[in-house]
């Protein structure tokens, strides 16, 4: 049996179905109830899984479960230890995917980057796309295997920022906030759908939905994300959302055209939002 290797952050499926029975291949159903809408025609009436996924829970599970923000990261030791009760070793080749398409599978990825696990990637189009393509699909997530794995969990700092970072970033001619929220959200014109944050922006920060990185669930051409992303080649793109999950999908968008210098909002506006934190917000 031959090990799978991961030589792009997406992955179709395609290539999943080819190396389904890859000995290293781990992969990790990462569906969360989303906060925002998503097409729901998309997902399945009745739960349905690829065959082998295991439960990568970051809404519930695995996060920091001390922070009163939703789903932040956990630390190391934490993290190391959910990894390898999910059997995932150093040479594992990981897949994430949702049950929307692509909603919740690149916080997932993002988090594996950040632990330091290069051998990761997000299943283009998700479940939908898998169901579509007409592979098989098992009504019950893979038990938990007896063996833990070996994976250690190897920090990228810089891969996640925090709101002291992000108000250096904001007013740095070097670097680019993006959010990813909703226009009406960025504008201050709709609600929020967390209670009790503030309306509007980050001074200084850019509105690109997340919405405009996909087509049909799936991840937009390169074609279409260079274009959004070329004004900001020489800047280093910081992104935020809601609470850290739509911010992921703008990450995997300008990492699939080529932009290395990447960093997602951890708190994103579950904390810069909060009236008590004291940040400034704009409406407009």
């Amino acid at each position: 049996m031959t090990n799978a290797n991961i030589s792009n952050s997406l992955v179709s499926v395609q290539w999943l179905a080819e190396n389904l029975n890859a000995e290293n291949l781990v992969i990790l159903d990462a569906s969360m109830p989303p906060v925002t809408p998503v097409d729901r025609d998309k997902k399945p009436e009745k739960p349905l899984y690829i065959p082998g996924a295991r439960r990568f829970d970051f809404d519930k599970e695995i996060r920091d479960k001390e922070s009163h923000l939703p789903h932040m990261m956990p630390s190391k030791k934490v993290f190391t230890k959910e990894a390898q009760k999910l059997g995932i070793n150093r040479d594992s080749a990981i897949v994430v995917y949702d049950d929307a398409g692509i909603y919740a599978s690149p916080r997932a990825w993002w988090m594996f980057r950040a632990m330091g696990h290069s051998q990761v990637a997000v299943l283009d189009g998700g479940l939908p796309a898998w169901i579509k393509a007409g592979f098989a699909t098992v009504p019950n997530l893979e038990e938990l295997p007896k063996q833990r794995g070996d994976f250690v969990s190897q920090p990228q700092e810089e891969l996640f920022s925090d709101s002291a970072d992000v108000f250096i970033a904001l007013h740095d001619r070097n670097f680019v906030v993006m959010d990813a929220r909703s226009e009406g959200r960025f504008k201050g014109v709709e609600p929020e759908p967390r209670p009790g944050l503030s309306p509007g922006h980050m001074p200084h920060s850019v509105n690109i939905p997340f919405t405009t990185v996909l087509e049909d669930g799936s991840l937009a051409s390169k074609t279409k994300l260079r274009s959004i992303f070329e004004k900001y080649k020489d800047k280093k793109m910081i992104f935020s959302c809601g609470s850290g999950v739509t911010a992921s999908i703008l990450a995997l968008a300008a990492d699939q055209v080529e932009f290395k210098d990447l960093s997602v909002y951890d708190g994103s506006w579950s904390e810069w939002g909060l009236p008590s934190s004291g940040l400034p917000v704009e409406t407009r």
